[in-house]
């Protein structure tokens, strides 16, 4: 049995030692107290132990966790939520399926629908992020699964899971969603019809930028089972160390995000006005184009945003980055350190159903003071424009 983990480990061969922190079972080997139970070993699955990449009683624990906040019933755990999103839907497509991928989808996602989906004869067609209740239209018979991230990667589109959900499973498609932007705390895919949820834990539950995972979660048993077999045919084993840093993560997870948003709230505010700024890509402020959906459907604004700026020469935009001091360069996001990251507006030339005019600066806000990190913006801002002008 799977101790609760809000719990107190329990005492070991009655010496009385007792922890409020999980245990880290480290193993590769799994031993066996008779021929029997090894010969039995795969009766064990999709839950108990059988070898190291089936994982131990920490990785049980943490996905334990996980799925009660995502209101599933279980869960799964991987090396990155990459490879999440990979084993989702290498597990659930096969030749002469139809995919139905949002446009505006974490980039690495695409690529692997792109490049390894398609040449094995699975149909991939991306759709306008914002499409909705239109979502019938483009479904097939075919069609096995619809694959959501909302808001988008970037550009931030939100999407109605709930009516997109609904469309797909009258035709027989499961839908899976991205859901790291939001976290757990923010929203719950699987409460609005969804199959699958799927979180970059290196983002929020891990918290602190310092290690790499992916979850899955479902309340069907079918998919689990299908999930947890591919997960460990494929060796996708995740240590149990890196498991101990995301449990506890989660302990903090509430408390971090709620902070983290308010704070993100207050910058966004404040940047939606900035002469040097075309738009606040952020839906929870009131001039987004998808607030409405927005608010109906999330318990919180997020703490990452995009700048779109206007156009300005390069020297401009590494001035305004070399101003920067509380906010780290890099293209991570989700922890406690404030991070910017730059992508030109090349980037979004090839994407389709997207009007993005300039570059974009996606910001990503941690526990420093909120003014504190306006202030940094309106300098960086301010040298922004100066080198713009010359």
């Amino acid at each position: 049995m799977i101790p609760d983990p809000h719990r107190a480990a329990p005492s070991i061969d009655g010496q009385g030692f007792a922890s409020l922190v999980p245990p880290v079972w480290r193993a590769s080997t799994v031993v066996f107290g008779s021929l029997e139970a090894f010969v039995g070993r795969k009766d064990r699955l999709p839950d108990g132990f059988t070898y190291g990449t089936t994982g131990t009683p920490t990785q049980r624990m943490l996905e334990t966790r996980i799925a009660a906040l995502d209101k599933a019933d279980h869960c799964v755990v991987l090396p990155s939520g990459q490879a999440a999103i990979c084993n989702v839907l290498l597990a659930f497509l096969k030749q002469g399926d139809h995919l139905l991928m949002t446009e505006a989808a974490y980039g690495p996602a695409k690529t692997f629908a792109r490049q390894r989906l398609a040449p094995l004869g699975i149909d991939v067609e991306f759709f306008d992020p914002r499409i909705g209740a239109r979502m019938s239209e483009l479904l097939r018979a075919t069609t096995r699964m619809v694959w959501l991230e909302s808001p988008g990667s970037l550009t931030m589109e939100m999407q109605d899971v709930a009516t997109i959900s609904a469309a797909a499973h009258r035709r027989g498609a499961l839908v899976g969603v991205d859901n790291t932007w939001a976290s757990p705390h923010g929203f719950s895919p699987l409460e609005h019809g969804a199959d699958l949820c799927v979180h970059a834990c290196t983002k929020y539950l891990g918290g602190h930028s310092d290690v790499l995972m992916g979850s899955v979660s479902m309340r069907d048993e079918a998919l689990y089972r299908s999930l947890r077999d591919l997960q460990a045919v494929m060796g996708q084993a995740v240590s149990a160390e890196d498991c101990f840093l995301v449990a506890r993560g989660l302990d903090t997870l509430e408390i971090r995000v709620e902070r983290q948003w308010r704070s993100a709230l207050a910058v966004a505010r404040h940047l939606c006005t900035h002469p040097m700024i075309r738009k606040v890509h952020f839906p929870a402020l009131a001039s987004s184009p998808d607030h409405a959906l927005w608010a109906r459907d999330h318990r919180g604004p997020g703490s990452l945003m995009s700048l779109e700026l206007v156009d300005a020469p390069q020297q401009a935009m590494s001035a305004l980055f070399d101003r920067l001091r509380l906010f780290s360069i890099g293209a991570s996001w989700g922890g406690v350190h404030s991070i910017a990251a730059f992508y030109p507006r090349e980037e979004f030339s090839s994407r389709r159903f997207c009007d993005i005019a300039g570059p974009m600066v996606r910001l990503s806000i941690g526990l420093e003071p909120a003014e504190d990190l306006i202030h940094e913006l309106d300098a960086a801002l301010l040298v922004f424009e100066e080198q713009r002008q010359l």
